[in-house]
Protein backbone atom coordinates (compact mmCIF):
# COMPACT_ATOMS: atom_id res chain seq x y z
CA UNK A 1 0.00 0.00 0.00
CA UNK A 2 0.93 3.52 -0.48
CA UNK A 3 3.81 2.35 -3.05
CA UNK A 4 3.79 3.35 -6.67
CA UNK A 5 5.92 0.43 -7.41
CA UNK A 6 3.78 -2.03 -5.69
CA UNK A 7 0.81 -1.03 -7.86
CA UNK A 8 2.42 -0.80 -11.00
CA UNK A 9 5.22 -3.14 -11.02
CA UNK A 10 3.93 -5.56 -9.09
CA UNK A 11 -0.25 -5.66 -9.13
CA UNK A 12 0.18 -4.32 -12.55
CA UNK A 13 2.00 -7.18 -14.05
CA UNK A 14 0.29 -9.70 -12.12
CA UNK A 15 -3.43 -8.51 -13.26
CA UNK A 16 -2.39 -7.50 -16.93
CA UNK A 17 -4.21 -10.40 -19.32
CA UNK A 18 -7.29 -9.56 -16.68
CA UNK A 19 -7.56 -5.39 -16.86
CA UNK A 20 -6.82 -6.26 -20.50
CA UNK A 21 -9.79 -8.50 -21.02
CA UNK A 22 -12.18 -6.47 -19.08
CA UNK A 23 -10.60 -3.63 -21.56
CA UNK A 24 -11.59 -5.23 -24.36
CA UNK A 25 -14.84 -6.55 -23.33
CA UNK A 26 -15.96 -2.98 -22.75
CA UNK A 27 -14.80 -1.83 -25.73
CA UNK A 28 -16.59 -4.36 -27.88
CA UNK A 29 -20.28 -2.95 -26.32
CA UNK A 30 -19.25 0.23 -28.22
CA UNK A 31 -20.83 1.39 -31.55
CA UNK A 32 -18.10 3.99 -32.13
CA UNK A 33 -15.45 4.04 -29.59
CA UNK A 34 -14.25 7.24 -29.28
CA UNK A 35 -11.56 8.08 -26.51
CA UNK A 36 -10.87 6.18 -22.96
CA UNK A 37 -11.28 7.80 -19.49
CA UNK A 38 -9.06 6.99 -16.29
CA UNK A 39 -10.30 8.06 -12.69
CA UNK A 40 -7.53 7.81 -10.50
CA UNK A 41 -5.68 9.57 -7.68
CA UNK A 42 -1.71 10.35 -7.76
CA UNK A 43 -0.79 10.42 -3.69
CA UNK A 44 -1.79 6.19 -2.92
CA UNK A 45 -0.29 3.37 -4.17
CA UNK A 46 -3.17 1.75 -6.20
CA UNK A 47 -4.33 4.87 -8.02
CA UNK A 48 -1.02 6.11 -9.30
CA UNK A 49 0.92 2.72 -9.74
CA UNK A 50 -2.14 0.82 -11.09
CA UNK A 51 -3.72 3.82 -12.92
CA UNK A 52 -1.00 4.60 -14.81
CA UNK A 53 -0.07 0.93 -15.85
CA UNK A 54 -3.53 1.21 -17.41
CA UNK A 55 -2.33 4.15 -19.29
CA UNK A 56 0.87 2.59 -20.98
CA UNK A 57 -1.96 -0.78 -21.36
CA UNK A 58 -3.88 1.56 -23.55
CA UNK A 59 -1.56 2.94 -25.10
CA UNK A 60 -0.24 0.06 -26.27
CA UNK A 61 -3.41 -1.97 -27.24
CA UNK A 62 -5.18 0.88 -28.56
CA UNK A 63 -2.71 3.26 -29.82
CA UNK A 64 -5.35 5.39 -32.15
CA UNK A 65 -7.80 5.80 -29.67
CA UNK A 66 -7.38 9.23 -27.24
CA UNK A 67 -6.84 8.82 -23.49
CA UNK A 68 -8.00 11.07 -21.16
CA UNK A 69 -7.17 11.37 -17.69
CA UNK A 70 -8.74 12.81 -14.75
CA UNK A 71 -5.64 12.73 -12.02
CA UNK A 72 -6.42 13.76 -8.17
CA UNK A 73 -3.44 15.69 -6.38
CA UNK A 74 -3.11 15.33 -2.83
CA UNK A 75 -2.95 17.75 -0.94
CA UNK A 76 0.18 18.97 1.36
CA UNK A 77 -1.13 17.48 4.90
CA UNK A 78 -1.85 14.12 3.22
CA UNK A 79 -1.28 11.14 5.17
CA UNK A 80 0.37 9.52 2.91
CA UNK A 81 4.38 9.91 3.63
CA UNK A 82 5.31 8.64 0.43
CA UNK A 83 2.48 10.62 -1.65
CA UNK A 84 5.53 12.65 -3.66
CA UNK A 85 7.64 9.67 -5.04
CA UNK A 86 4.21 8.16 -6.47
CA UNK A 87 2.58 11.41 -7.62
CA UNK A 88 6.24 11.92 -9.52
CA UNK A 89 6.60 8.52 -10.76
CA UNK A 90 2.56 8.66 -11.66
CA UNK A 91 3.31 12.08 -13.22
CA UNK A 92 6.19 10.61 -16.03
CA UNK A 93 3.59 8.29 -17.14
CA UNK A 94 0.77 10.74 -17.17
CA UNK A 95 3.39 13.15 -19.73
CA UNK A 96 4.14 9.95 -22.10
CA UNK A 97 0.99 8.11 -22.44
CA UNK A 98 -1.63 10.39 -21.98
CA UNK A 99 -2.82 12.79 -24.10
CA UNK A 100 -4.81 15.28 -22.22
CA UNK A 101 -5.01 14.93 -18.57
CA UNK A 102 -7.36 16.98 -16.38
CA UNK A 103 -5.20 17.67 -12.90
CA UNK A 104 -7.79 18.09 -9.76
CA UNK A 105 -6.16 19.05 -6.52
CA UNK A 106 -8.19 17.30 -3.09
CA UNK A 107 -7.04 20.85 -1.40
CA UNK A 108 -8.76 22.98 -4.06
CA UNK A 109 -11.67 20.84 -3.79
CA UNK A 110 -11.91 21.19 0.01
CA UNK A 111 -11.55 25.08 -0.29
CA UNK A 112 -14.33 25.14 -2.86
CA UNK A 113 -16.71 23.02 -0.63
CA UNK A 114 -15.72 25.02 2.25
CA UNK A 115 -16.80 28.27 0.15
CA UNK A 116 -20.12 27.41 -0.63
CA UNK A 117 -20.93 25.79 2.85
CA UNK A 118 -19.96 29.11 4.42
CA UNK A 119 -21.10 31.67 1.73
CA UNK A 120 -24.76 30.59 1.10
CA UNK A 121 -27.39 28.98 2.95
CA UNK A 122 -27.81 25.13 1.53
CA UNK A 123 -30.77 22.47 2.34
CA UNK A 124 -30.16 19.42 4.37
CA UNK A 125 -30.09 17.33 0.98
CA UNK A 126 -28.12 18.97 -1.69
CA UNK A 127 -27.40 17.81 -4.94
CA UNK A 128 -23.52 18.74 -4.10
CA UNK A 129 -23.59 17.13 -0.73
CA UNK A 130 -25.98 14.50 -1.20
CA UNK A 131 -25.08 10.87 -2.17
CA UNK A 132 -29.07 10.77 -3.60
CA UNK A 133 -29.45 10.03 -7.11
CA UNK A 134 -26.32 7.37 -7.46
CA UNK A 135 -26.09 3.91 -6.39
CA UNK A 136 -25.46 4.72 -2.60
CA UNK A 137 -28.50 6.15 -0.76
CA UNK A 138 -26.26 7.13 2.56
CA UNK A 139 -24.25 9.99 2.33
CA UNK A 140 -20.54 9.04 2.16
CA UNK A 141 -18.08 11.70 3.79
CA UNK A 142 -16.42 12.77 0.45
CA UNK A 143 -19.94 12.92 -1.66
CA UNK A 144 -19.77 16.65 -2.00
CA UNK A 145 -16.39 16.93 -3.45
CA UNK A 146 -17.00 13.44 -5.54
CA UNK A 147 -20.07 14.93 -7.00
CA UNK A 148 -18.27 18.55 -8.26
CA UNK A 149 -15.88 15.82 -10.50
CA UNK A 150 -18.64 13.95 -11.26
CA UNK A 151 -20.87 17.03 -12.63
CA UNK A 152 -17.14 18.19 -14.70
CA UNK A 153 -17.17 14.79 -16.45
CA UNK A 154 -20.70 15.50 -16.92
CA UNK A 155 -20.43 18.49 -18.55
CA UNK A 156 -17.50 16.78 -20.57
CA UNK A 157 -19.42 14.30 -21.97
CA UNK A 158 -22.78 16.31 -22.55
CA UNK A 159 -22.12 16.91 -26.74
CA UNK A 160 -21.48 12.76 -26.75
CA UNK A 161 -25.17 12.08 -24.86
CA UNK A 162 -27.71 15.24 -26.06
CA UNK A 163 -28.04 17.09 -29.22
CA UNK A 164 -26.70 20.66 -29.36
CA UNK A 165 -26.47 23.63 -32.12
CA UNK A 166 -22.04 23.65 -31.68
CA UNK A 167 -21.63 20.25 -29.80
CA UNK A 168 -17.51 19.27 -29.42
CA UNK A 169 -16.51 15.59 -30.30
CA UNK A 170 -14.04 14.47 -27.61
CA UNK A 171 -11.37 14.22 -29.85
CA UNK A 172 -11.36 17.79 -30.90
CA UNK A 173 -10.61 19.00 -27.41
CA UNK A 174 -7.01 17.52 -27.57
CA UNK A 175 -6.67 18.47 -31.34
CA UNK A 176 -7.43 22.26 -30.13
CA UNK A 177 -6.13 22.64 -26.77
CA UNK A 178 -2.91 20.65 -27.07
CA UNK A 179 -0.06 22.68 -29.16
CA UNK A 180 3.12 20.96 -27.93
CA UNK A 181 2.88 16.68 -27.21
CA UNK A 182 3.53 17.01 -23.46
CA UNK A 183 1.72 20.32 -22.62
CA UNK A 184 -1.54 18.73 -21.93
CA UNK A 185 -2.33 19.36 -18.73
CA UNK A 186 -5.99 21.20 -18.97
CA UNK A 187 -6.89 23.33 -16.01
CA UNK A 188 -11.00 22.41 -15.30
CA UNK A 189 -13.22 25.02 -13.95
CA UNK A 190 -17.05 24.67 -13.68
CA UNK A 191 -19.51 27.37 -12.91
CA UNK A 192 -22.17 26.81 -10.89
CA UNK A 193 -20.60 24.30 -7.79
CA UNK A 194 -24.23 23.95 -7.18
CA UNK A 195 -27.48 23.28 -8.06
CA UNK A 196 -29.76 26.15 -8.34
CA UNK A 197 -32.71 23.90 -6.83
CA UNK A 198 -30.27 23.27 -3.24
CA UNK A 199 -29.80 26.81 -2.22
CA UNK A 200 -31.76 29.99 -1.26
CA UNK A 201 -30.22 32.02 -3.85
CA UNK A 202 -31.94 32.94 -7.55
CA UNK A 203 -29.52 31.03 -10.50
CA UNK A 204 -26.40 32.93 -11.53
CA UNK A 205 -26.26 35.42 -14.33
CA UNK A 206 -25.18 34.13 -17.71
CA UNK A 207 -22.31 36.80 -18.04
CA UNK A 208 -21.30 35.77 -14.06
CA UNK A 209 -20.99 31.87 -14.98
CA UNK A 210 -18.36 33.06 -17.40
CA UNK A 211 -16.54 35.07 -15.12
CA UNK A 212 -16.84 32.79 -12.21
CA UNK A 213 -14.96 29.88 -14.38
CA UNK A 214 -11.76 32.96 -14.70
CA UNK A 215 -11.72 33.37 -11.91
CA UNK A 216 -9.12 31.67 -9.48
CA UNK A 217 -12.03 30.69 -6.34
CA UNK A 218 -13.89 28.09 -9.24
CA UNK A 219 -10.57 26.74 -10.77
CA UNK A 220 -9.73 22.71 -9.35
CA UNK A 221 -6.61 23.54 -8.54
CA UNK A 222 -5.14 26.11 -6.68
CA UNK A 223 -4.09 28.23 -9.35
CA UNK A 224 -4.83 31.84 -10.75
CA UNK A 225 -4.88 31.05 -14.84
CA UNK A 226 -5.75 34.89 -15.36
CA UNK A 227 -2.72 36.38 -14.49
CA UNK A 228 -0.89 33.27 -16.48
CA UNK A 229 -0.17 32.61 -20.58
CA UNK A 230 -3.36 30.65 -21.97
CA UNK A 231 -2.16 28.77 -24.87
CA UNK A 232 -5.68 27.50 -25.51
CA UNK A 233 -9.12 27.64 -23.91
CA UNK A 234 -12.16 25.51 -24.40
CA UNK A 235 -16.05 26.74 -23.29
CA UNK A 236 -18.16 23.84 -23.01
CA UNK A 237 -21.53 25.56 -22.64
CA UNK A 238 -25.23 23.45 -21.24
CA UNK A 239 -28.56 24.78 -21.28
CA UNK A 240 -30.88 28.00 -22.95
CA UNK A 241 -27.97 29.73 -24.59
CA UNK A 242 -27.23 31.59 -27.82
CA UNK A 243 -23.95 31.16 -29.72
CA UNK A 244 -23.97 35.09 -29.86
CA UNK A 245 -23.74 34.88 -26.00
CA UNK A 246 -20.62 32.83 -25.92
CA UNK A 247 -19.17 35.23 -28.64
CA UNK A 248 -20.04 38.29 -26.67
CA UNK A 249 -18.51 36.99 -23.39
CA UNK A 250 -15.32 36.11 -25.20
CA UNK A 251 -14.84 39.35 -26.56
CA UNK A 252 -15.56 40.90 -22.89
CA UNK A 253 -13.34 38.67 -21.43
CA UNK A 254 -10.48 38.55 -23.90
CA UNK A 255 -8.81 41.94 -23.23
CA UNK A 256 -8.03 40.81 -19.43
CA UNK A 257 -6.52 37.39 -20.46
CA UNK A 258 -3.31 37.11 -21.46
CA UNK A 259 -3.51 34.46 -24.50
CA UNK A 260 0.32 32.81 -26.53
CA UNK A 261 1.53 35.45 -29.22
CA UNK A 262 0.89 33.02 -31.85
CA UNK A 263 -2.64 31.60 -30.87
CA UNK A 264 -4.54 35.06 -29.83
CA UNK A 265 -7.55 33.72 -31.10
CA UNK A 266 -7.51 29.94 -29.26
CA UNK A 267 -10.64 29.59 -28.29
CA UNK A 268 -12.56 26.29 -28.94
CA UNK A 269 -16.39 27.00 -28.19
CA UNK A 270 -18.91 23.81 -27.64
CA UNK A 271 -22.82 24.34 -27.13
CA UNK A 272 -24.92 21.32 -25.76
CA UNK A 273 -28.62 22.59 -25.91
CA UNK A 274 -30.08 19.98 -22.60
CA UNK A 275 -29.23 21.70 -19.43
CA UNK A 276 -27.76 19.82 -16.33
CA UNK A 277 -30.77 18.54 -14.02
CA UNK A 278 -31.28 21.83 -11.63
CA UNK A 279 -29.50 24.50 -13.60
CA UNK A 280 -30.34 26.79 -16.75
CA UNK A 281 -27.34 26.64 -17.93
CA UNK A 282 -23.93 25.32 -16.86
CA UNK A 283 -20.35 26.23 -17.98
CA UNK A 284 -16.81 23.74 -17.96
CA UNK A 285 -13.45 25.40 -18.83
CA UNK A 286 -10.67 23.69 -19.81
CA UNK A 287 -7.51 26.31 -19.94
CA UNK A 288 -4.21 25.19 -21.26
CA UNK A 289 -2.30 27.91 -19.45
CA UNK A 290 1.44 27.76 -17.52
CA UNK A 291 -0.40 28.53 -14.38
CA UNK A 292 -0.05 24.23 -13.98
CA UNK A 293 3.97 24.55 -13.38
CA UNK A 294 2.76 26.42 -9.90
CA UNK A 295 1.12 23.27 -8.92
CA UNK A 296 3.82 21.24 -10.53
CA UNK A 297 6.54 23.01 -8.45
CA UNK A 298 4.84 22.18 -5.03
CA UNK A 299 5.01 18.49 -6.18
CA UNK A 300 9.46 19.23 -7.00
CA UNK A 301 9.36 20.75 -3.91
CA UNK A 302 8.10 17.88 -1.48
CA UNK A 303 10.02 15.04 -3.76
CA UNK A 304 13.01 16.88 -2.90
CA UNK A 305 12.59 17.19 1.10
CA UNK A 306 12.06 13.13 0.97
CA UNK A 307 14.76 12.28 -2.56
CA UNK A 308 18.02 14.04 -0.74
CA UNK A 309 17.61 12.22 2.14
CA UNK A 310 16.69 8.93 0.26
CA UNK A 311 13.75 8.87 2.78
CA UNK A 312 11.69 5.42 2.39
CA UNK A 313 13.18 4.20 -1.40
CA UNK A 314 14.05 1.10 0.23
CA UNK A 315 10.21 0.10 0.17
CA UNK A 316 10.32 0.75 -4.05
CA UNK A 317 14.12 -1.00 -4.08
CA UNK A 318 12.37 -4.25 -2.81
CA UNK A 319 9.64 -4.41 -5.41
CA UNK A 320 10.32 -7.41 -7.98
CA UNK A 321 10.95 -4.96 -11.23
CA UNK A 322 11.30 -1.94 -10.30
CA UNK A 323 14.37 0.28 -11.43
CA UNK A 324 15.71 2.62 -9.34
CA UNK A 325 16.83 4.62 -11.98
CA UNK A 326 13.25 5.81 -12.64
CA UNK A 327 13.53 8.33 -9.48
CA UNK A 328 15.86 10.47 -11.36
CA UNK A 329 14.46 9.79 -15.33
CA UNK A 330 11.22 10.86 -13.20
CA UNK A 331 12.15 14.06 -11.26
CA UNK A 332 13.90 14.97 -14.54
CA UNK A 333 10.77 14.98 -16.67
CA UNK A 334 9.19 16.89 -13.87
CA UNK A 335 11.86 19.44 -14.31
CA UNK A 336 11.61 19.78 -17.67
CA UNK A 337 8.06 20.31 -18.05
CA UNK A 338 7.87 22.76 -15.94
CA UNK A 339 11.07 24.31 -17.89
CA UNK A 340 8.80 24.31 -21.08
CA UNK A 341 6.08 26.15 -19.34
CA UNK A 342 8.61 28.69 -17.86
CA UNK A 343 10.19 29.01 -20.78
CA UNK A 344 6.82 29.87 -22.76
CA UNK A 345 5.82 32.68 -20.17
CA UNK A 346 9.29 33.89 -20.52
CA UNK A 347 8.70 34.37 -24.10
CA UNK A 348 5.40 35.27 -24.53
CA UNK A 349 4.53 37.09 -21.89
CA UNK A 350 6.92 40.45 -22.55
CA UNK A 351 4.68 40.44 -26.28
CA UNK A 352 2.96 43.49 -26.78
CA UNK A 353 -0.65 43.60 -27.93
CA UNK A 354 -1.03 43.74 -31.20
CA UNK A 355 -3.71 45.91 -33.30
CA UNK A 356 -5.81 44.11 -36.34
CA UNK A 357 -3.68 45.44 -38.89
CA UNK A 358 -0.29 43.88 -37.13
CA UNK A 359 -2.08 40.69 -36.49
CA UNK A 360 -2.99 40.10 -40.16
CA UNK A 361 0.48 41.23 -41.05
CA UNK A 362 3.19 39.71 -38.58
CA UNK A 363 4.60 36.18 -39.14
CA UNK A 364 5.54 34.51 -35.67
CA UNK A 365 7.50 32.11 -35.12
CA UNK A 366 6.25 29.90 -32.03
CA UNK A 367 9.47 28.74 -29.99
CA UNK A 368 10.32 25.47 -30.19
CA UNK A 369 9.12 23.08 -27.06
CA UNK A 370 12.15 21.47 -24.86
CA UNK A 371 13.27 17.76 -26.21
CA UNK A 372 13.40 16.43 -22.93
Amino acid sequence: GNNWAVGNRLYGAKYRSQILETIRKEAEHCDCLQSFFILHSMGGGTGSGIGSHVLELLKDEYPDVYRFTTALYPSADDDVITSPYNCVLALKELTENADCVLPIENQALLDICKKVSQGIKMKKETALSSGEGGIAKKEKPFDTMNNIVANLLLNLTSASRFEGSLNVDLNEISMNLVPFPRLHYLIPAISPLFASCDVALPPRRLDQAFSDTFSRDYQLIRADPKHSLYLACALMMRGRVDVSDIRRNIDRLQPSLHFVHWNRDGWKTGLCSVPPIGHPYSLLTLANNTCYRHTLGEIRDRFNKLYRRKAHLHHYSQVEGMEMDLFQSSYESLDCLIAEYKDLEGTAMGQPPLSPQDANSTTFTAPRPRMC
